[in-house]
């Protein structure tokens, strides 16, 4: 990574305390921070404030930037403050518990407001186009009994689409899966994946 690098960091885990997806994202972040200590990070716990889109919010989004009321700008000022950081970083550190075979409500909902046509992605005559070119993404996710790329995983598959439909194409998946049949055996294996893509630097 070069000097410039700004990290976004986003955690999905209902569970702050004890989150296994949350402990690999710090391992995963000190490694990077060794590999650039002059790294900007920000970070956002998608669980503390997270904003379902509803009727207004759509409505808002569908009207002419230079046509919405102050109540439709304020309708989308969190989706906009999210589609900022993403558009600052450089890289994107995304931990993310898989829940019932698939992802985390607020994660959903992140995603709901920060895929907007014309800002992150618009269409042409060939389909739609990522406008976040040029970013990378690491994916920290863990499952408790599901394997990942297994027929149940819909978790891996869809956020390498979402990531891609807005341009984010540089994607590396680390998992942890299985955990509460295969626990030691799962973080070693994600930590070997961190090893392998930001080698041990001394302290």
């Amino acid at each position: 990574m070069n000097q410039s690098t700004r990290i976004l960091r986003l955690d999905a885990s209902a569970n702050p305390e004890d989150s296994n997806s949350r402990k690999l994202g710090n391992e995963l972040l000190e490694r990077m921070l060794r590999h650039n200590p002059d790294a900007e990070i920000r970070t956002r716990d998608l669980n503390r404030d997270a904003q379902f889109i509803d009727a207004e919010w759509i409505a808002a989004n569908l009207t002419a930037a230079d046509s919405r009321s102050d109540a439709a700008q304020q309708r989308l000022h969190y989706s906009d403050q999210l589609i900022n950081e993403l558009q600052w970083a450089d890289h994107i550190v995304l931990t993310a518990p898989m829940y019932n075979f698939s992802i985390p409500a607020t994660l959903k909902a992140w995603i709901d407001q920060v895929c907007r046509a014309g800002i992150t992605f618009s269409y042409t005559p060939d389909g739609p186009l990522g406008l976040l070119q040029g970013k990378r993404a690491d994916i920290v996710i863990t499952t408790g009994g599901a394997a990942l790329d297994s027929p149940v995983d819909f978790v891996s598959g869809y956020l390498r689409q979402v990531l891609g439909f807005i341009g984010i194409n540089e994607v590396n998946i680390i998992g942890a899966d299985r955990i509460n049949s295969k626990s030691e055996e799962s973080i070693t294996r994600a930590m070997q994946k961190i090893d392998q893509r930001y080698p041990a630097i001394a302290a």
